[in-house]
């Protein structure tokens, strides 16, 4: 069983990563994420800065817009209109709603404005265009099972946020 030993993180190798994120000196989360490194399970330039780190090792790590969420893109500012929505559907300014477009596709928008026919809707994260800072410690490393490198996340639970049940992402 000594193989199955990692000191390292490395491709292929499941992290538990205590951390806390700020945000323009802000902080907006923390807690304990545990991932599949190397297969694009969190955001590429935390993914990358944490290579290498050592069971135990801290780390801040800084983490531009570009290689986060992006750029904020003003053309993910959308007109919806009014009609698309369902009658009983509440549409809160400035809160993340869930939407389903009509290939029933779901992604998260905000409405940033209504009038009598429309509503402004931003498609961008809400990190979009934000530098990012993380204080990071490794927590624990071991090595992916087969499956879980067949399918480039964690065999159990919902890949994007690690949670048992994917309806709570």
């Amino acid at each position: 069983m000594a193989e199955n030993k990692v000191s390292t993180i490395e491709k292929n190798v499941v992290v538990t990563l205590d951390y806390s994120l700020e945000v323009e000196g802000q902080e907006i989360d923390s807690g304990p994420i545990q991932f599949l490194h190397g297969h694009g399970n969190i955001i590429s330039g935390l993914e990358s800065e944490i290579r290498g780190m050592e069971l135990g090792e801290e780390k801040e790590v800084q983490v531009k817009a570009e290689n986060a969420y992006g750029e904020y893109d003003p053309d993910l500012e959308i007109d919806v209109p009014l009609s698309s929505f369902p009658e009983d559907f509440e549409i809160r300014l400035g809160r993340p709603m869930r939407l389903q477009d009509t290939k029933g596709r779901t992604f998260t928008g905000v409405a940033i404005a209504i009038s009598d026919d429309t509503v402004k809707m931003n498609l961008n994260h809400p990190l979009a265009g934000k530098d990012l800072l993380f204080k990071t410690k490794v927590k624990d490393l071991r090595a992916a099972t087969e499956e879980e490198i067949e399918r480039g996340s964690l065999a159990k639970g919902c890949s994007s946020c690690s949670s048992d049940d994917c309806s709570d992402c």
